[in-house]
């Protein structure tokens, strides 16, 4: 069995969009086990995190000759490379911040992510990686491009590149994508375009950002000003940007994935076909273990994990101990003497926050509510908050034990009683009110 895993420390860089020429500043932070890979622009305020699904693809006149994600009128554009480098190296969860709209480009390749990767180091999860299996032949054709994918017990890409130019002969090239296989034959491979297409880039504003040295370009006599890293350096860029394009399923993928002269365009025509048939299976009751109904009493991190959409530093319940559909749940949260709120919080006299309390309470409501089949993929909003009652203050070292009685409970909304305990003394309680929403 294999485990997610992230990066062991924050790690940053700078540079320049090959498209727009902005320059940006980016860190790497490591996230908690179901995560995700999380994108946030840190320059624009109260903006919420991306994840680098298929959901958040731009339109494509928004993403021309590159793959851009965002949501309303937040972008980040070209963000192919640094998928492919997450994707290849199997980094699980991953917080990216960036505080411009253009992920850097670096030299062109993701040679310069593997780098920064392999210098924070990689942490270990005990919690399992979730797979999407190639099961039957999936096929996407348009005109003389086309993507197959078909069943296989590893990631596989098969990629033929021919632009039927006689200066340019075809390359073909095929490896099972394992993270020392990516980092010997696919990361170094530079983004490249020919000479005769250098002009049209330029007159719908893109290529600001490149030059000779981080994008190789091919003429008629050859490369210019350039050589090339490895023989088949262009066919191994299509194979690095493919990877990152199907970066955006969320999942590691088995399957053999047959590409002829395919691009960004129709890469996520396949991405999208996968996610559909991930669909059908969760709606189906098959696949993923991520999807399969939690039965037990007791509930791990990993579980708590799997049912609500909190994640670390906001996720305030170690482990639930107790649990009987639609009547009552009771969950532990041991109060840490370094949790980040006491920082500021009566530094000299730490305090866990009332509200803070309140929320732990809520979380613990919240696993009752959404570990219901019926309720999987929905959120769980605040609508009241009534009868909240302080009775004496939780501190560094404590155990909070908190339980959750069912008042009235349907399809659409929550109501809850709550009680937050220390020592079998109460702290804390408060009846709240829930409304259940499609996420």
């Amino acid at each position: 069995m294999e485990y997610q895993r992230t990066i062991k420390k924050e790690i940053s860089f700078s540079g320049v969009g090959l498209h727009t020429g902005n320059k940006s500043n980016v860190l790497f932070k490591p996230a908690q086990p179901n995560t995700g890979i999380l994108f946030r622009r840190v320059d624009l305020p109260n903006t919420l995190f991306i994840k680098a699904d298929i959901s958040h693809l731009l339109s494509e006149e928004r993403r021309l000759r590159r793959t851009s994600i965002g949501q309303g009128e937040i972008e980040i554009h070209t963000v192919e490379h640094i998928l492919s480098a997450i994707f290849g190296l199997g980094i699980d969860n991953l917080i990216v911040e960036i505080n411009n709209n253009e992920f850097p480009g670096g030299d062109g390749s993701s040679a310069l992510f593997v780098n920064l990767f392999n210098q924070a180091g990689y942490l270990l999860s005990t919690v399992p990686r979730n797979y999407f299996s190639v099961k039957e032949p999936l096929y996407i054709c348009e005109n003389e491009n086309s993507l197959l994918a078909i069943p296989s017990r590893d990631f596989r890409i098969s990629y033929t590149l021919d632009y039927q130019r006689s200066f340019f002969p075809p390359q073909y090239a095929s490896y099972t994508i394992t993270k020392e296989v990516f980092e010997k034959e696919i990361a170094s491979a530079r983004t490249f375009c020919l000479e005769e297409e250098i002009g049209k880039l330029q007159q719908i504003g893109l290529g600001k950002g490149s030059n000779y040295e981080n994008t190789v370009v091919i003429g008629e006599e050859g490369i210019i000003n350039n050589r090339l890293r490895l023989e088949n350096e262009p066919v191994c860029h299509k194979i690095l940007d493919l990877i990152g394009d199907l970066a955006l399923l969320g999942l590691p993928i088995k399957g053999h994935i047959i590409a002829i002269k395919s691009g960004h365009l129709i890469n996520v025509k396949l991405v999208k076909r996968m996610q559909e048939k991930l669909e059908r299976e969760k709606n189906s009751g098959v696949g993923s273990p991520a999807w399969t109904e939690i039965k037990k009493s007791v509930l791990e991190k990993e579980d708590i994990l799997a049912i609500l959409p909190h994640r670390p530093p906001f996720l305030f319940i170690d482990k639930i101990i107790e649990w009987k559909e639609d009547e009552r749940a009771v969950g532990l949260k041991k109060v840490e003497p370094d949790e980040f709120y006491f920082k500021g919080h009566f530094p000299g006299h730490p305090v866990m926050p009332g509200v803070l309390i309140v929320e732990a309470m809520a979380q613990v409501a919240g696993v009752l509510m959404l570990k219901k089949k019926e309720n999987q993929g929905k959120l769980a909003y605040f609508m009241s908050i009534d009868k909240v009652k302080f009775r004496r203050a939780v501190m560094p070292g404590d155990t909070l034990k908190m339980e959750v009685d069912v008042i009235k409970l349907r399809k659409r909304v929550g109501q809850v009683h709550t009680r937050a305990l220390v020592d079998g003394k109460v702290a804390a309680e408060a009846d709240l009110m829930f409304a259940l929403v499609n996420a």
